[in-house]
């Protein structure tokens, strides 16, 4: 289950109502920050919420969905995903999504909290787990069966609670999830971690900034911002982002809401306007220069290209 966590930042600035950020909140009686259940059990249980009418939200927890019979339609960033069986689909915390009515759909659902997972699995799967990585998954034929077959187990030992002691159920719970996740990491799009920063506290101060950046880019734009959220220095926090990336923190912050933009803009048709609200900016022309002194065109000039482009 699903609450809407409409909180202040930081900082005392509200989150923007456009599209309202919910936490992680299973059934009572669910341990440790994940939940395993069945798309069509999910909806008849959640037949109030949030896709009556569909509406979009930001969640601050992973989603996984395993598709095994019919066809699943999912809105990740804007855009509508259509999975079909033998594909997942992942939305990761932060992405705006929006259900559509299951109709067919069938196979397992898997919610969990980031730090279900062990650190030291959690870098191993860092390039499945980053935001910019696939919404929708195709695992390599030779893996598939295999994934399907460990989702259906992992099904089965949350549904066991009680049967063995708390620690051991939970125990499996998370050895079945990272086994999964880890065979995941193996489908086509997802690019191998690099392993020159790998394990460092460098690295994993980038990744806790990612998570940071994905949650707070349309109120939080400052370096220091950041810094605060995650108690480090801002020198700290961008030697983090330059030996990650080569760019500084800032950069990474413009280049987040711009895309974010881009997506608006483009495949959801917001107006500008509406759009320059929603990312932060108190002067619709602030952003008009923001995004035509990276795109090279106004923001209605890059909505009139993509109407066309789409046409």
């Amino acid at each position: 289950m699903m609450v809407d966590k409409r909180h202040p930042s930081p900082r005392g600035r509200a989150e923007p109502a456009a599209v309202p950020l919910y936490g992680f909140q299973p059934p009572v009686g669910t341990p440790y920050g994940l939940e395993v259940n069945t798309i069509e059990d999910f909806f008849a249980q959640h037949d109030d919420w949030p896709w009556s009418p569909p509406r979009p939200v930001r969640a601050t927890f992973h989603y996984l969905i395993a598709v095994t019979e019919g066809e699943l339609l999912h809105d990740v960033d804007h855009v509508t995903r259509t999975v079909a069986p033998g594909q997942w689909l992942w939305v990761r915390p932060g992405h705006t999504l929006c259900f559509h009515p299951p109709g067919s759909a069938r196979g397992p659902f898997v919610l969990f909290e980031p730090d279900v997972l062990r650190p030291d699995i959690a870098r191993l799967l860092a390039p499945l787990t980053a935001h910019d990585a696939p919404a929708v998954l195709s695992p390599q034929a030779d893996d598939a069966a295999w994934l399907q077959q460990t989702a259906l187990q992992l099904l089965d030992e949350h549904r066991a609670l009680g049967r063995r002691p708390l620690d051991i159920h939970h125990a499996l719970r998370r050895s079945l999830l990272e086994s999964l996740l880890l065979r995941l990491t193996n489908s086509p799009g997802i690019t191998p971690i690099a392993t020159a920063m790998a394990g460092t506290d460098r690295a994993d101060r980038y990744v806790r900034f990612l998570d940071a950046l994905e949650l707070h880019f349309r109120e939080l734009h400052q370096a220091a911002d950041y810094a605060e959220l995650l108690d480090c220095s801002v020198r700290t926090l961008s030697r983090a982002a330059r030996d990650a990336t080569g760019k500084g923190v800032r950069e990474l912050i413009d280049e987040r809401r711009l895309l974010e933009a881009r997506r608006l803009l483009g495949g959801a048709r917001w107006d500008a306007r509406t759009v320059a609200a929603h990312l932060g900016f108190t002067d619709p022309a602030n952003f008009g220069r923001f995004f035509r002194d990276r795109t090279g065109l106004t923001p209605a000039a890059f909505a009139t290209r993509e109407a066309r482009t789409d046409a």
